[in-house]
């Protein structure tokens, strides 16, 4: 199973985001991404360090309660 966290752009330089979700900065690349124009505030997904795809606000937080509620049952 392939798993892609939703993150907030923190900041953009060249091909290079740093993105935040959950307290947690990462350096993920937008090299998949070249022909959409990405800025701080956006909402990409991240798989293993590559941003695939960007998405709206809402989008992102669906994709987090959904993830809060699968690390919450694993947890009970």
């Amino acid at each position: 199973m392939c798993l892609a966290v939703p993150m907030q752009v923190q900041a953009v330089s060249g091909f290079l985001a740093r993105c935040e979700a959950k307290g947690i900065e990462r350096e993920v690349s937008l090299f998949m991404l070249q022909g959409e124009p990405i800025a701080p505030g956006d909402f990409v997904l991240v798989h293993v360090g590559y941003a695939i795809q960007k998405i709206d606000p809402q989008a992102a937080r669906s994709a987090w309660q959904v993830l809060d509620q699968i690390l919450a049952a694993e947890n009970a």
